[in-house]
Formats: structure tokens, C-alpha cells, sequence
């Protein structure tokens, strides 16, 4: 009786390792449509018990996110692969469809990581197939008109022509909700997002964006700098497939040097970095064979996996101390700058910039010369510094009005504390004294830049069902990097909050005329404010308008709550 059940297995063992990828099926270049990946994935997790293919909420385009998780102990509980000291690994694929390698690369690493249980004891893989699935049903050839292949490929937009690569924090799509909700579940320790790269031309199939070292947490920024990028960039080497750090170039060609890249928190592994997850984002060379790059992706993607179990017990205690040191953490930095005085050498392998007349202006333009490689060392600027650093507070107030903050903080893994009670509450409150707003959309809002503040004292009534934020959590990066007005990509820098910069009530002059002679009457400080306001600013003292303003704004008449954030803080 043992035979038949055996040869059964066998067979289907046989069966599921024979898949053949679009890619492979194809001239390799060629990308799978969004359907024949998940059908793929599915037919793997059904003939294996080492692979399940899971998914989570809803995209804007009506399907749900997929995620196929690997594990070679068939354990796919998280709390239990936590509890069992097992690493997780998360690859995101398809953020932008139209660089689709991590697409075909992950389709084929999954099916040979089980093909002779190849799967390491103590890591386990999540692959998100596609992200951008809204995207990838918009396939043509020509929307990068840069890119030397595949033949068909997604669209960077999803259906609201949103970029989700810069979706993470504001969270419009429901791409973004579904992928926080996968996040936030599998709490991985490392994450991978594939993509390719546009800009110079130079030797390397595939360049590399770790997470920003300088405002990573010190404990996995040691392990991140001193460890894992000399490994991955060794064993790549070894593999025909030499790494470097993605171009951003200072001038428009590399050999002025290059920077570091500082991913905030709207791009996926800024996101990761608030959670205390190392994250890369490694580019592959959009002039490259799309052979060569989905080769080099997969390869890469196989050297993290190895690097990550090799290591995974210091990754480990690397993630937990991170997660104790944030929650114990009393300043956190807002936003960063570039140190312009402090660079390195690179070893670059480019092609020489030359110049020849443009056949659509007659005019010089740039071309790279494939005919006169070089190796040269350039300049790596890759020093990042804290530009606004505030302290922590006890905790926040949020009022439960602000529903889209309560639930992304809650999507997060963020504990909050609801009041039982109504309770007047003596605490910190910002006012917006100044603000710069973009002219022009970004990825759907106008967002805000440049904030001021000041703060006062003040002590306000809440209500039952408003909420305590403590801030003695993991979690604490994201929820002062989200809550704090000046942070980069702050809920109000995405334009959460911008009903308090509508003042709500005014009043007619003609009638106020009269209150404001009371005013000054009654208040004799008031009246010397004015007149010494008069003195020092010539402008005023010949606007009339302006003076009654400033007797409103300093009246009880004037609404305490405009460009009063409504967060928050207690001391």
C-alpha cells in the first residue's frame, strides 16, 4: 500500500518542479501577465505542503493581494515561526509592473527552492507576486521609453494613477492598506523590493539601495553596513554580477559623484525602517538585456535568503534589541540632510560621457560611449544628518474624530487607549504659525513643507472613545515620524489635517469696531501691544484692517481651535 501513495508523490513532486515560467517558456523576454503568476503560485502551493498562497483585504482593483509564504517546517502561523525563532524574509514584486523582474525571477526561485527542498530550516519566504496588480492589466511596450525590454509590461500607475512606491504612509490606495496588513502580520526582519533603475548608462546589470544607514536604528545599522551589504556585494561578485550603490548622481552625469539615497517613509523600505526592518531596494539597469536583469534579480534574491539564514540568529537578537532600544528611545529625528563635506571614494566601472549634435534640435546632447569603458574612483556622498530632532512626550490625544489616523496607528500594531470617560486633560498643543504648500499634485495632494510651530499649554476636554498613544512601543518610530507636523512625511504634510487651517468664524468690522473699543478699553495690555506693534512696523500702523485683526486674534472671540493641531501632547 506504501508504493502506490509514494510514486503519487513523486509524481506530483515531478509535476510542480517541471512548471515552466511565461519567462522561461518565452524568448526570456518576456514578463508574466499578473494571472499566469498567480496561477503559478497557486498550482505550486497546491502540490506542495511546504507553500501556501494566502490573501489579504482588497487592491483598488478589486482583487486581493497575494502572498506565497515558503516554509520549509510547514509552519505558517507567524506567532508560531516567531515563537520557533524563525527568520522571515518579505520580496515585494511589481510596485512599478513595468520593472518586472522580481515578478518572473521570485515565480522561478520558489519553484526551485522547493524542487529538492532546497528551503533553509530558519527562514521563511513571503513573496508578494504583484503589488501594482491595477497596473500590470496595463500592459503595452512603449511606457518606458528608456528600457531595453521585456517585450510587454505593466504601467507604473495603479488605477487611480497613484505610484505606490510613494503611497506608504498616506495610504490612498488600498493597495497600500492590504500590503501594511501583510507587513504588520509576518513582521519581517528583512524585505526586498525589486525594481529598475532609469538614468546614466555604466557597466553594472544591478545597483542597490540599502536602507539609509544613518537613520536606520545604530544596532541594525552596524549589522546592515559592517555585515550584510560586504556579503551581498562579495558573494554577487562571485556570481558575474557586481554590485553597486544606486546612481543618483550630483551632476547630469556619474563622474561628478554620486549620493546616498534617503527613502522616507512614503517609499516601501523607509516604511520598513519605521518598523526596525532592514530594507532594500535593489535597481537592476534599464538598458541591460532583460535576460541579464531578471538573472541578476534572481540571484540576488537567492544570496538574501542565504545571507539571512546563515545569520539568522544575530539578525534576530538584532531586531529585538532594535524594538526595546525604539521603545526606551526619548528623541527621534524628524528629517535628515545631506552631509556635503564628508564623501568616500567608489570604485566606478562607467562609460565615457561624450557629446554629438541632436538629430531633433541640432544641439549637443549626451550619449554614452559602450566603446570607452572605464574604472575610476568618484565620489560617494553618503553622510546623512538629523535636521529637526524633538523629544518624545508621555503620550498623544487623539481625538476620535480622526478616524484615518486611529486606523492606520491601529493597522500598524500601534496600542492605543480608548477613554472610558470624558476628562479634561492638561496638555502640550502645536499651533501652525507657518507653512509652505507644494504649487503643483504630488501623487494627488498638495503637501506641506517647511512647517513652524509653537506650543502652549493648555488644558482641554476629551471625550469618551478619543485615544491615548503611548509612546513606549516599537512602534514609536511610526508613530512619531506620522504624528509630528514637521516630520517629512507627517499625516500633516500629506494633508490629513488641513480643515484647521480653515478659520471657521469672523466677524463684520462694523460691528466689531465697537467690541474692540471695549477691548482696549478693558484691557490696557492689550492697547500697549497694539501701539508698540504700531511703533515697530510702519506697515501696520497704516492698515486699519490689520489693527482690528490683531485686537480679534487676541480676544477670546477668535476661535482657539484655528491652526490648532488637533494631536495632542502629554507631558
Amino acid at each position: 500500500m506504501k508504493y502506490p501513495f509514494l510514486f503519487l508523490i513523486l509524481t506530483l513532486t515531478m509535476e510542480t518542479f517541471a512548471q515552466k515560467t511565461p519567462y522561461e517558456l518565452s524568448n526570456k523576454n518576456q514578463t508574466a501577465t499578473y494571472q499566469e503568476a498567480i496561477d503559478f503560485y497557486n498550482q505550486l502551493a497546491k502540490k506542495s505542503p511546504q507553500a501556501r498562497f494566502l490573501s489579504y483585504g482588497t487592491t483598488d482593483f478589486g482583487k486581493p493581494l497575494n502572498l506565497l509564504v515558503l516554509s520549509k517546517n510547514e509552519i505558517f502561523d507567524p506567532a508560531e515561526i516567531r515563537k520557533n525563532n524563525i527568520r522571515i524574509l518579505l520580496i515585494n514584486n511589481g510596485i512599478h509592473p513595468g520593472e518586472p523582474e522580481g515578478i518572473d525571477a521570485s515565480m522561478m526561485l520558489a519553484r526551485d527552492l522547493l524542487k529538492g527542498n532546497h528551503l533553509p530550516d530558519n527562514v521563511v519566504i513571503c513573496i508578494i507576486p504583484v503589488y501594482n496588480i491595477d497596473g500590470s492589466f496595463n500592459r503595452s511596450s512603449t511606457s518606458r521609453a528608456n528600457q531595453n525590454g521585456p517585450e510587454a509590461y505593466g504601467f507604473r500607475g495603479n488605477s487611480k494613477n497613484y505610484d505606490l512606491n510613494r503611497d506608504f504612509i498616506k495610504t490612498d490606495s488600498k493597495n497600500s492598506a492590504a500590503f501594511q496588513e501583510i507587513f504588520n502580520t509576518w513582521q519581517p526582519e528583512i524585505f526586498v523590493d525589486t525594481h529598475t533603475s532609469n538614468g546614466a548608462d555604466y557597466q553594472y546589470t544591478i545597483t542597490l539601495i540599502p536602507t539609509q544607514k544613518d537613520k536606520l536604528n545604530p544596532i541594525l545599522a552596524g549589522y546592515l553596513t559592517n555585515t550584510m551589504v560586504p556579503a551581498l556585494y562579495a558573494e554577487m561578485k562571485k556570481k558575474g554580477f557586481e554590485l553597486i550603490p544606486y546612481i543618483n548622481s550630483v551632476e547630469t552625469t556619474p563622474d561628478a559623484g554620486i549620493t546616498g539615497f534617503l527613502e522616507t517613509p512614503r517609499y516601501s523600505t523607509g516604511y520598513a525602517a519605521l518598523h526596525n526592518t532592514i530594507g532594500f531596494m535593489p535597481e537592476t539597469h534599464m538598458l541591460k538585456a532583460y535576460q541579464k536583469r531578471v538573472e541578476s534579480t534572481y540571484l540576488l534574491l537567492q544570496t538574501y535568503i542565504d545571507l539571512v539564514s546563515k545569520d539568522a540568529k544575530v539578525i534576530g537578537e538584532n531586531k529585538r534589541k532594535a524594538d526595546e532600544a525604539t521603545s526606551i528611545q526619548k528623541e527621534f529625528p524628524l528629517s535628515w540632510k545631506l552631509n556635503e563635506s564628508k564623501y568616500e571614494l567608489l570604485s566606478f566601472k562607467g562609460f565615457t560621457a561624450k557629446y554629438k549634435p541632436s538629430a531633433v534640435s541640432g544641439t549637443d546632447r549626451l550619449y554614452y560611449d559602450r566603446n570607452e569603458p572605464y574604472t575610476k574612483n568618484i565620489k560617494y556622498w553618503n553622510k546623512f544628518e538629523p535636521q529637526l530632532t524633538v523629544q518624545k512626550p508621555l503620550a498623544y490625544v487623539i481625538p476620535k474624530g480622526w478616524d484615518k489616523v486611529i486606523g492606520l496607528l491601529k493597522l500598524n500594531g500601534v496600542k492605543l487607549q480608548e477613554l472610558k470617560e470624558d476628562k479634561e486633560l492638561a496638555v502640550d498643543v502645536y499651533y501652525i504659525t507657518d507653512y509652505k504648500t507644494s504649487s503643483r499634485p504630488y501623487e494627488g495632494h498638495y503637501i506641506h513643507n517647511n512647517v513652524e510651530i509653537s506650543t502652549q499649554k493648555q488644558t482641554l476636554n476629551f471625550y469618551k472613545g478619543d485615544f491615548l498613544v503611548y509612546v513606549d512601543q516599537p512602534q514609536n518610530r511610526y508613530i512619531m515620524e506620522t504624528l509630528e507636523p514637521q516630520a517629512t512625511d507627517s499625516f500633516f504634510n500629506w494633508n490629513f489635517f488641513d480643515s484647521i487651517l480653515d478659520q471657521k468664524e469672523h466677524y463684520s468690522p462694523y460691528v466689531f469696531e465697537d467690541t474692540a473699543a471695549g477691548l482696549l478699553k478693558d484691557n490696557p495690555d492689550l492697547r500697549v501691544r497694539l501701539n508698540q506693534k504700531k511703533i515697530s512696523d510702519s506697515t501696520f500702523a497704516q492698515n486699519p484692517s490689520a489693527q482690528l485683526e490683531f485686537v480679534y486674534k487676541n480676544s477670546n472671540y477668535y476661535e482657539k481651535t484655528h491652526l490648532r493641531y488637533p494631536i495632542a501632547r502629554l507631558q
